[in-house]
This record gives structure tokens, sequence and C-alpha cells, in this order.
């Protein structure tokens, strides 16, 4: 099997499953251009704020598409590429990205509230508030690691710090631009996006190395980097999106879309056999328990990813402009996602068996991908290094914007965490739906939500558990996916439609994401690791509080 075969058939197959499959979902949903999205009808200039839907592209797809699609599938290339293809290809087309689409549209369809806020008129006040307790620890793991790893990435590579730096500065002045109308969105691309590109260029002159420039330890510019990265996802999470996060997601998306296009094109060009086997299992290795379910929630973000759903019903629901552009970003985005997770297989492909060995062991998975990537470009006539740096960059800066998404997203869940039920008509007149206390206002406050999150993030960063609790987040993504599809087929089911195409996906992800816990589980046990088995065990039994809630929710909707 060629590279460049597997690469050129997998983006045949997605543009496919994109026009075919997309085309029922927006069929079997109802999705209505006619219908006023919420981004229209509660425009506050703050979080409903009505995006071109390139611009809002961008941001979903630099949100969802951080480290994962590139970790995930170089990790589990350790079982051979066609396991990992196989799965990309179809979870993604089936399970990822028709979750991704589902959570939007009902998200659209109820006001651009969260898919909590689905959940909770299908299984009950109780089950939404266990969901987002669910959604919250996952969040929060989310801001500490990728704190933490960009706080670590600016260490080992000032020039990426610079480069950062850099682009938050830009992204308000485009903001400005575009929101006052002063340019089209065209002209300010094109002056912009070069610009961008310009400004990494000077940051490879003038890294921003704190270590050196303020006399201090490793350690403590890390911890510097930590306190200035927490309070940037604050601001960032506070302001209005128009200003910093939507601006500066799309023109970080030029870096992921440069990325992919060198990615695909050095492969097209190299046309490179793919060495490593088919499949992969040595002594050490068997089918079960180490492949499966192992394999599905390793690749996590590149076939299927819970976090997606947070991103498509929390940021990017209120800034969709019409419904019939959800296919464009929602399942489009994540079939992009997905092409991305093919180049990541190419990326560690090629290498022998042994030389793939030898990497793993010692080069972080992220660094394997843009050294793969980098021997790739060769063939296009850019030198290695340059290449491989790019890469490099790309990865950091997404991470940093998966960071700032995160931390809105938490804000949003801390928000709805503490409101009243949707519809309890014991409640007194003064706490009826739309209503607020004074404990209320204050602990829903934005300022005050962010701060929480921000501070829980910064006490995870400092103790470690955030990094320790990392190798259960797999699990955790792949179970907040199933309970998402769980209340998707009940919303299916409530409304006689279609319900199937959903329901084998939620079961199926159901078991694997429960299998792989439970693996750990035991594992965590013996190594007498109670953090982690501690963990394990809330998620296990959140995850089965919220099936019982759906059973009795279906033996509701079989009766009426």
């Amino acid at each position: 099997m060629n590279t460049a075969l597997l690469l050129i058939g997998s983006i045949v197959y997605f543009l496919l499953a994109f026009f075919i499959y997309g085309k029922f979902l927006d069929k079997t949903f109802g999705v209505n251009p006619q219908n006023v999205c919420p981004s229209k009808s509660l425009q506050d200039g703050v979080d409903y704020v009505p995006a071109h839907p390139a611009v809002l592209f961008g941001h979903h797809f630099a949100s969802i598409a951080g480290a994962g699609p590139i970790v995930g599938p170089v990790l589990a290339a350790k079982f051979g590429w066609l396991p990992a293809l196989l799965w990309i290809l179809l979870g993604c087309v089936f399970v990822g990205a028709m979750h991704d689409f589902a959570a939007m549209f009902l998200s659209v369809r109820n006001q651009g509230r969260s898919i909590a806020y689905v959940i909770e008129k299908e299984l009950g006040y109780a089950g939404r508030q266990i969901f987002i307790f669910f959604c919250l620890a996952t969040l929060l793991l989310v801001v500490t690691v990728f704190t933490t790893q960009v706080a670590d990435g600016f260490i080992a590579n000032p020039a990426v710090a610079t480069a950062s730096v850099f682009f938050i500065l830009m992204a308000p002045i485009f903001g400005v631009i575009i929101n006052q109308k002063l340019l089209s969105l065209l002209e300010a691309t094109l002056i912009f996006v070069p610009l961008m590109f310009i400004l990494i260029w000077v940051g490879t002159l003038v890294p921003l190395d704190l270590v050196k420039l303020l006399g201090v330890e490793k350690e403590t510019a890390r911890f510097i980097w930590i306190l200035v990265l927490l309070y940037y996802a604050f601001i960032a999470s506070t302001i209005p999106v128009w200003f910093l996060l939507q601006p500066r997601d799309y023109l970080n998306s030029f870096l992921l879309y440069a990325m992919m296009f060198l990615g695909i094109g050095g492969i097209a060009f190299a046309r490179l056999p793919l060495q490593m086997p088919a499949v992969h299992l040595t002594e050490n290795t068997h089918l079960v328990p180490d492949v499966l379910p192992l394999l599905f929630v390793t690749i996590a973000c590149g076939a299927c990813s819970g976090f997606h759903a947070l991103v498509a019903s929390g940021t990017s629901s209120k800034q969709i402009d019409n419904e019939k552009n959800i296919r464009i970003v929602g399942y489009g985005g994540m079939l992009l996602e997905g092409v991305l997770a093919v180049i990541a297989i190419c990326s560690v492909g090629y290498l022998a068996p042994q030389q793939f060995s030898e990497q793993a062991t010692n080069v972080p998975p992220a660094i394997q991908f843009a050294q793969g990537v980098g021997h790739f470009v060769t063939s296009l006539g850019i030198p290695y290094e340059v290449g491989a740096t790019f890469i490099s960059l790309a990865i950091s800066a997404f991470m940093l914007t998966s960071l700032d998404t995160a931390t809105r997203l938490a804000r949003f869940l801390w928000q709805e965490l503490i409101m009243p039920r949707a519809d309890d008509p014991r409640r007194p007149p003064e706490l009826a739906p739309g209503a607020k206390t004074r404990a209320i206002r204050f602990l829903s406050n934005r300022w005050v939500a962010t701060i929480s999150i921000v501070v829980l993030a910064f006490i995870l960063a400092k103790s470690g558990d955030g990094a320790a609790i990392w190798p259960v987040f797999g699990s955790a993504n792949q179970l907040m996916a199933a309970m998402t599809l769980l209340g998707i087929t009940l919303y299916l089911l409530r409304n006689k439609l279609r319900w199937l195409f959903a329901f084998f996906p939620m079961l199926f992800m159901l078991v694997v994401s429960v299998w792989a816990l439970l693996n750990l589980l035991l594992t965590n046990y013996r190594k007498a690791n109670w953090m982690l088995f501690s963990v394990g065990a809330f998620l296990l039994v959140m995850a089965f509080l919220l099936a019982g809630f759906a059973c009795r929710a279906l033996r509701k909707s079989r009766t009426h």
C-alpha cells in the first residue's frame, strides 16, 4: 500500500460522505434555512454573534482539531495502520461527524443552549446535573493539561511563545475590522494571513525565552507561563467572542490548513510505501484487551470526541447564522479532522517497524508527526528543518486554541449547573424559568464562573493531578460522546424520527468506553494508583446512572 493512495482514497471517501450521508442527516433532522437562528434572535454581542460560515468554520475546526487527531492515531499506529484507518474512516463518518452535527442542530433548535439542556429534556433535571458534572470534570482536565502542555512547549521552543503572543495581539485588530465592516472578510484575510506567517518567522528571530530573559530556572519559567496562560484563558472566556476568540481561531485555522496542505502535497508527491505492517501484534500485545477496546479510546478525537459536542453546542451553535450551515460547520469540520487523522497515520506509517518502535519510545507523538510530515514535504523542495519546525508551531498554536475554548465551555456549563430546572411547576414564581435569585445571579455571572474554573485548573496544574489523570481522559472523552449520542437517540425517538443510525453508534461507544474504563480500573488497582482508580470509578458510576435514567425515559417513550 502506498501512502499517497491511502490519503487520496480517504479524501474522496470523506467528500462522498459529506454529500450523501450529510444530506441524509439534513433531511432526517429537518434542517430549515428559513428558521431564525439564536445568533440573530438572541444576539448580545458577547456569546450570541452571527458569523460568516468561513469564519465560524475556522473557529470550530481550530477548536476541535487540537493535538487529539494527531496524537491519537500516532499512538494507535503501534497496532498497525489498518485497524487505525478503519476506525477513522467508519467512526468519523457514521459516529463522530454525525454526533457533532446532531449536537449542533439540537443546540440551535434550543436557543443555543448546551447539549446538557437537551439531556435535561430527555433525562430530566437529575440527568442534566449528572451530565454537567461529568462534562465539567472532563473540561477541567482539558484546561489543566493543555495549560501545562502549552507552557512546556513555550519553554522547549520559545519561538512558539513569541508567535502565539503576536497572534493574540493581532486577533482583536482583525475582529474590530470585520465587525465594524472596515474591510470585507476577503480583504482582511488577504492582509492578515500573510502577516501571520511573517510573524511566525519573526518569532524565530526573537524567541520569548523566559529562562534567559528573567534569569530563572525552567520550573520557575513554567510556573510563570501557567499563570499567564490561565489569565489569558480567563480574559478570552469573558470578553465578546467576536473580539478575540472568533478572529484568532479563524486566523489560526489557516495554520492548520497550511499544515494539512503541506502534508497532503508532500505525501502525494513523495508516494512512499507503507512499511508498517497492516496489523501488528507483538507477543506482549493481544487482540483483547489491548487492541480492543484500547484502539478506540486511543484514537479518540480522530474518529469521535465528546468534547466536540460541547464545542458544537457551546460556542459554535451561538454563531451559526443559518441552519443550512450546520452540515458545513458541524459535519464538514469533523470530516476534515478525519483527513488530518489519516495524515497522522501516514506520518509514521512509512517507517519500518524497528524505526517506529525506537521513535515511539523516545519521541513524543506530536514531534513524531512533525518529523514525519517534515520528511514528506522535502519532496516539495522544502528543507526538512523548515517543514518540521512549522508543523511544530502549528500544533502548539492549536493546543492554545483548545485551551481558551475549553475554558469558555466550562464557564457555560458552570452557569448551567447552578441554574434551576427548565420546567418545574412546583417551583415558586420567583424561581420560575428565566428568573434568578441574588445568589444565582452572583454565581452565574460570567466573571465569577470563569474565575472559579481558572482557580480550580491552577490548583490541578500545581498539584500535578491533571497530568496524572490524563490516561483516563481518552475513555472519559468517548464516554461523554456515548452520553451525548444517548440524548440524541432519545430525541429522535420522542419525535418519531429515524433513530437506529444514532442508537447503534451510542451502544458501541458506551460498550467500548466502559470496557476501557474497567480495564483501567483493574490496572490501577493492581498498581495501587488510588487516584486514577477513584477517577475511573467516579466516571463509571455517573455513566451507569445516566444509562438508568435513559432506560426509564425509553420505557416512558414506548408507553406513550
